[in-house]
């Protein structure tokens, strides 16, 4: 649900989340405009968690950069005209070429390296694939994008996509080297047949 219609910059974006009226609300900026977002349930924390865990870990283990959660803000895109983009994802990975250890205190300003989404039944597709399409553009390498209906992981990269299943693992890449997880692992209870 669109709940502005004037073009706002990524400067502008942070003194609004600021503000006391965005409090208690999750909101994005997607080319310019104000989005808000609807709370995730509670299987989708609970996925996000598993998955936030083992990356995590990973990346600490192996000294590799810094994950973040939590709809932390990544600047996607800055245009002349100020319709910039400034996107959360459920879990981000931004390797040490790319950052410090401690991150800003404001927007990222670089695109993840890796960018994980969990969705849930208030998202919309046509969201979803512009999401994929913004990261992409910006420089992210990896975006898995995870169906907890289905027990799937969509794998987007720039030369192409892939659909993984219940036995199929879930590989890091150059990005992760050496980081794999069974997507069976990804999801809470055993499959349903």
């Amino acid at each position: 649900m669109v709940m502005e219609r004037q073009v706002i910059s990524a400067e502008g974006f942070l003194e609004i989340v600021e503000s006391p009226e965005y409090n208690d609300r999750i909101i994005e900026l997607v080319e310019g405009e104000v989005v808000e977002m609807s709370l995730p349930t509670g299987l989708h924390g609970q996925i996000t968690m598993i998955i936030s865990l083992k990356i995590g870990n990973y990346v600490v283990d192996n000294g590799l950069g810094v994950v973040t959660a939590a709809d932390t803000g990544f600047v996607l895109e800055r245009n002349p005209d100020g319709r910039d983009t400034v996107r959360g994802f459920d879990i981000a990975f931004v390797g040490n070429a790319k950052v410090s250890s401690v991150l800003p205190d404001q927007w990222v300003n670089v695109a993840p390296d890796l960018a994980v989404e969990v969705i849930s039944p208030s998202n919309e597709a046509a969201d979803i694939h512009r999401k994929i399409r913004q990261l992409l553009a910006a420089g992210t390498t990896l975006v898995w994008i995870v169906y907890p209906s289905t027990r799937t992981v969509d794998v987007h990269s720039p030369s192409g996509a892939i659909t993984l299943e219940d036995d199929d693992t879930l590989g890091g890449g150059d990005i992760l080297p050496g980081f794999e997880i069974p997507v069976r692992e990804i999801f809470p209870g055993p499959a349903s047949n």
